[in-house]
């Protein structure tokens, strides 16, 4: 097979502990599901069905363990928000994946963060329009190695948390989530057919907030440790 041009490379994180790298299909995000969020974004945090919204394969910027990864600020805002999620790689596909079955299908857990152009999402809300410009913008997805489950098991229950140059501005735990990631893939799942590859961004904690260039982040998720990002 001829190509017009070179086909860009796969987009991949590396797995924890060995030299293989997870190939990325898709990323899928939840909206609001702690619920101090939700109240702080103004809604209902009443257990309603899950929304999603999704980024590109190549919004990942990767953060290896002991470094500090770069956030460059996009163009086109001035209100860039910090989100910190527990990240779930699914490593076998499905549709319809019942609740019971959800977590076989998951191969690993990450550190993530749901970078977003705060402002351009509320003028989306506003008008009615897709949130593409406010989350899928380039370098929105960074992420940590990926831990695979046979190494730290499901992540269900632990602090997870965020600081802005040392003060802490989100903590939580991830038996918080509104809807758990078996039932967060059981729900997705009847939407779209899951595939190797694919990652779930689970949600984000109470405390999000803006950052500016010379901003440091730093993230965790126990069980799994932590990273820094800094934005540039």
């Amino acid at each position: 097979m001829t190509y017009v041009f070179e086909p860009a490379p796969v987009a991949s994180v590396p797995v924890a502990g060995s030299g293989e790298r997870f190939p990325v299909r898709r990323i899928y995000c939840v909206g609001r599901n702690y619920e101090a969020h939700a109240r702080e974004m103004g809604h209902d945090p009443n257990r309603e069905p899950p929304f999603f919204f999704s980024k590109p394969a190549d919004a990942i910027v990767y953060v290896a363990p002991g470094e500090t990864g770069r956030f460059p600020y996009p163009a086109q805002s001035k209100n860039v928000h910090f989100e910190m999620e527990l990240v779930a790689a699914i490593g076998k596909g499905g549709k319809d994946i019942a609740v019971a079955d959800a977590l076989g299908h998951v191969y690993g857990y990450a550190l993530g963060l749901d970078m977003t152009r705060r402002d351009l999402q509320a003028e989306a809300k506003k008008l009615g329009r897709p949130w593409d410009t406010a989350k899928g913008f380039d370098h929105s997805a960074p992420i940590g190695p990926i831990h695979p489950v046979s190494k730290v098991g499901q992540i269900d229950k632990g602090a997870i948390w965020l600081t802005v140059n040392g003060d802490e501005k989100q903590r939580s735990d991830i038996s918080q989530l509104i809807w758990p990631v078996a039932d967060t893939i059981a729900f997705l799942s009847t939407l779209f057919e899951l595939q190797p590859g694919d990652l779930i961004y689970t949600g984000t904690p109470e405390g999000v907030g803006a950052v500016v260039k010379g901003d440091l982040m730093r993230g965790g998720v126990d069980g799994i440790g932590e990273f820094a990002v800094s934005v540039v």
